[in-house]
């Protein structure tokens, strides 16, 4: 980039852009997202830079580095610190940590559909222009598995209507693949909104595996129920009259 007596940050992304294209990209957002950190530290402090007014809430001290991975490839940030006694934080580097958070769902997801970590990394080289190594793709299908388990294990509310079914998917258990029965759970609250109550993978469609996951739904507070359809009677009539929600 040319030498210019200009230091505003939105110049310097400019120059990126008129230099670079959408090239560059990575080392413009940088540059935004450092400006923004700063703006947002004056904010907390009550304070610009040198400037000396009662209101001040503490000093600034100095910057902390941090590399990030993302879409637009690396950022190389410079967190803002503080001293004397004020706690704070950027929510700009919280924001932008939450949106990436795409990329490593993304990269979770290739894994967990069987794509080597060797693929996933070359995709996301070619994407992002960054490495990853397995021990990146162990610890995004980690974070994969941890927003499932929330999902999985999330109260519910009152539900009026409850409809039952099953579908059959290849799964690997002990070295061997077999089919095993997906049972799914829909829901339809009070308010009238449709939505996915739960998931269990079980050998089959038999009562039992029904009635464990029925028990389930109910530990996780499903109640209110009016009406249940199911595809099946005898599971229907099992769990209406054995555990009425």
């Amino acid at each position: 980039m040319n030498d210019t007596t200009e230091d505003n940050p939105i110049h310097q992304v400019m120059e990126i852009r008129i230099e670079q294209g959408f090239g560059g990209m990575d080392q413009a957002m940088t540059i935004l997202i450092n400006e923004a950190m700063k703006i947002e530290r004056s904010h907390a402090l009550r304070a610009k830079a040198y400037e000396r007014t009662p209101d001040r809430l503490g000093h600034a001290n100095g910057y902390k580095s941090k590399n990030v991975k993302s879409r637009l490839g690396h950022l190389g940030l410079q967190i803002p610190q503080v001293r004397d006694g004020i706690e704070f934080y950027p929510s700009a580097l919280e924001k932008g940590e939450r949106s990436e958070l795409a990329l490593k769902l993304a990269m979770a997801e290739m894994y967990i559909k069987g794509v080597t970590t060797r693929k996933v990394s070359g995709v996301l080289k070619k994407l992002c222009g960054l490495a990853f190594s397995s021990a990146d793709v162990g610890r995004a299908s980690a974070l994969l598995n941890h927003e499932l388990d929330l999902w999985r294990n999330r109260p519910l509310g009152e539900v009026a209507y409850l409809m039952l079914d099953a579908r059959y998917e290849k799964v690997r258990m002990n070295g061997s693949v077999v089919s095993c029965a997906v049972l799914v759970a829909t829901g339809v609250q009070a308010d009238g909104k449709r939505s996915v109550l739960g998931v269990a993978v079980s050998m089959s469609e038999v009562e039992v595996h029904w009635r464990d996951f029925l028990l389930s739904l109910k530990k996780r507070g499903m109640h209110g129920v009016k009406r249940v359809t199911s595809d099946e009677p005898a599971y229907l009539d099992s769990s209406r009259t054995r555990h009425r929600c």
